[in-house]
């Protein structure tokens, strides 16, 4: 029950906010560094007493609303991250009001009920087998470990092993095999999962980060493979046509690390990128990222619903079995915030022609930040297939100092990488406010840094 005050707040949380948004594309990307040196009025001792709610969110809003990076606005290249979309930041308002842990459906059957609808809406968008089963976690991290989960419960079930009961001591031995460029992300969940990060078998990538086919190694019914859809740097796709039916042959189980570049499939122009991928068994992405919906929210994808369950599932005496989907069943976590009110929005303001346009500008906007910089003289160092440009600016120190140059300039905000064995800056372009314009005046603050330095 809301005290009176409550309406009052947060109209003006609603007008901060508001306020926030409307100018992010004036200010600088990054946060100045008196901003970041006023985070100090932040630090004192723990409150005697209670505090006023609106000086509470003035102080928010005036000490740690200037230090923020601006990645909700529309030229914040540095990292895969989606601004996001008015009506997911409503929904999210709505949703944090509501306050659902939506665990179980007899509890909170309104937000279990729209988590199914959403996971059923991106297993058509990404064109994913009927029937796929999904759980929305935090993001790639634990949707790859949530897969990889279903996937262990799996191979050894058919050793007559059960995981989840026996744990890994005196357990049939499971092979995994990564590409040379696999993400952390997958090398972590597999650390989490007792798989080991370093008993992995490498294979061989080419210039682009993608597997080879010709050197991939045999492999058998106790093998997990991870591929993957858009390569961190490059944006490049394992040959998912060649490598999953002789994967699957073996009777290894298939798992797509796609944090972004699974959206291709959603879109005509990009989707032969991905081709393949649907006869994997598992799948991991984020929402955040191309979907555009506010942090955190990522998805496990798997096809066979019983193997995630038997993963992922959980019993208690509190906690009857119902006829209905609950969402707990299918992720690590059991208290969860309503992650698909978000995702359910995104897809409803967007719909099928809106997704599929949204990764398609985004891709066109990379390739023309590739195309000016070319121009200018600088190297693109991989293939612009989708929606990321590596470009080295001379030798590694060079190449650093500007992208320095470029991040104090705060026109744009881009980040440093190494790429195959080349210093370098990674542009990654993913957010539903970036325009054109905003794409040449970053362009034009990218060439102006070079030639400074």
């Amino acid at each position: 029950m809301s005290t009176p005050g409550t309406a009052a707040l947060l109209r003006d949380a609603a007008l901060r906010a508001s306020r926030y948004l409307e100018t992010i594309g004036d200010r600088s990307v990054a946060p100045s560094a008196a901003a970041v040196e006023g985070l100090g009025a932040l630090d004192g001792p723990l409150p005697d007493g209670p505090a006023d709610a609106q000086a509470i969110l003035a102080d928010l809003d005036e000490i740690v609303g200037p230090a923020t990076m601006a990645t909700a606005g529309p030229r914040f290249f540095g990292f895969v991250i989606g601004g996001a979309l008015p009506a997911t930041v409503a929904a999210n308002v709505l949703a944090t009001a509501w306050d659902q842990n939506s665990a179980r459906s007899d509890v909170t059957p309104g937000t279990a009920r729209i988590e199914a609808v959403a996971l059923r809406w991106i297993v058509e968008a990404l064109a994913l087998p009927a029937g796929t089963a999904g759980g929305l976690v935090t993001g790639a991290t634990l949707a790859n470990f949530t897969a990889l989960g279903a996937a262990r419960h799996a191979l050894l079930a058919r050793e007559g092993w059960h995981v989840e009961a026996r744990g890994l001591f005196g357990a049939p031995e499971l092979e995994v095999v990564v590409g040379a460029e696999v993400h952390v992300s997958v090398l972590k969940a597999l650390a989490l999962l007792g798989l080991g990060k370093d008993r992995v078998t490498v294979a061989p990538t080419d210039g682009q980060g993608r597997i080879r086919a010709d050197a991939f190694p045999p492999v058998g019914p106790r093998t997990i493979v991870c591929l993957q859809a858009g390569n961190v740097n490059s944006g490049s796709f394992d040959p998912a046509e060649a490598l999953v039916p002789r994967a699957r042959a073996g009777g290894a189980w298939v798992h797509v690390d796609g944090a972004f570049g699974l959206w291709a499939r959603a879109a005509p122009g990009r989707a032969a990128l991905a081709r393949g991928l649907e006869g994997a068994d598992s799948w991991a992405t984020d929402l955040h990222k191309w979907l555009n919906v506010p942090y955190d929210s990522g998805i496990a994808l798997v096809r066979d619903e019983r193997a995630l369950r038997a993963a992922m599932g959980m019993s208690a005496a509190y906690l009857p079995e119902g006829s209905l989907r609950d969402p707990a069943e299918y992720t690590p976590e059991l208290s969860r915030r309503a992650r698909g009110i978000e995702a359910w929005a995104a897809l409803r303001a967007l719909g099928r022609s809106g997704l599929a346009e949204l990764v398609e500008r985004n891709c066109r906007q990379a390739r023309r930040f590739a195309e000016g910089l070319a121009a200018a003289g600088h190297r693109v160092l991989n293939d612009v297939v989708l929606n990321q440009v590596v470009v080295s600016f001379g030798d590694a120190d060079r190449t650093r100092r500007v992208v320095a140059a470029i991040q104090r300039d705060g026109t744009c905000w881009c980040g440093g990488t190494t790429w195959q064995g080349h210093a370098a800056m990674r542009i990654s372009v993913s957010s539903w406010a970036t325009t054109d314009a905003d794409v040449e005046r970053s362009l034009d603050a990218m060439l102006r840094a070079a030639r400074e330095a």
